[in-house]
């Protein structure tokens, strides 16, 4: 059995398609106890994410019915309904035989990439990197983070995507892949404008491109940007890239000098 929070949250048995719990409240329980397998989550801490301006006198009763109703729903697209176990005090996810989180395929991958740059497998890290940005199919816990400690969890797995795309640009870059690069960190940076280290690698991919003036302007417009709307400069690392780039300096072309992701 197969669970997904990257992106909305789903459940899949061998073979078939991604299915979803219709309640709100069901699909956010599994969430938070996908976000604890192998640890029990105590039945305040769901009473307080399920019903986040106070839970009625009935929320016992409730979270017991949405649990069985959760448990129905795994056995009938083939799971085994003893995955959601109750545990004093509370319920606990058991991950360990035969059920696969997409989190945790994830966060292996990164790993399992940086382990592989750090050895020069750097074409070997690119692969794998991929792999796992791949199963991100949107903001994690999407459809659940109109609850707030899902909306913050939820920003907490987002920040994990974040450092893996800078990863897989640095790696990129190290191939000397500045190129194609080009046109994908043009569009991360529609959704973060303001998204530094994006800028950065988007200067350097642009210089090793021979277009040294559109560098220039990715900083030029990132400064305006952060000066007439947050009343601050950029920082150090691109303030001191523009003036590699101004002076043509050695380093910008050599692709064993970038520097690691902030």
């Amino acid at each position: 059995m197969d669970f997904y929070i990257l992106g909305p949250l789903e459940i899949a048995a061998p073979g078939s398609v991604p299915q979803s719990p219709g309640a709100l409240k069901q699909r956010a329980l599994l969430a938070m106890l996908c976000l604890s397998p192998g640890r029990t989550v105590s039945t305040r801490q769901l009473t307080e994410a399920l019903w986040p301006d106070g839970p009625p006198r009935t929320a016992g009763t409730a979270l017991q019915v949405y649990v069985s109703r959760l448990r129905k729903f795994i056995a009938e697209i083939g799971g085994d309904p003893l995955t959601l176990a109750t545990r004093a005090p509370g319920y606990l996810f058991d991950l360990r035989q035969q059920h696969t989180l997409d989190l945790d395929r994830f966060e292996s991958a990164v790993a399992e990439a940086r382990r592989l740059s750090a050895s020069g497998r750097t074409e070997e890290a690119s692969d794998v990197l991929a792999a796992g940005i791949a199963l991100w199919r949107g903001p994690a816990l999407a459809d659940v983070r109109t609850l707030p400690v899902l909306d913050g969890l939820g920003r907490q797995l987002d920040e994990k995507r974040t450092s893996a795309y800078e990863l897989r640009v640095e790696i990129e870059l190290r191939l000397g892949r500045h190129a194609e690069m080009i046109s994908e960190l043009y569009g991360l940076l529609t959704d973060r404008p303001l998204w530094e280290n994006l800028h950065f690698y988007l200067m350097v991919a642009l210089y090793r491109s021979g277009r040294t003036a559109d560098a220039l302007g990715v900083y030029n417009t990132l400064r305006k940007n952060l000066v007439e709307g947050l009343g601050m400069e950029p920082s150090s690392r691109l303030r001191q890239t523009q003036h590699a780039v101004l002076a043509r300096e050695s380093w910008l072309e050599d692709v064993s000098a970038l520097p690691m992701a902030c």
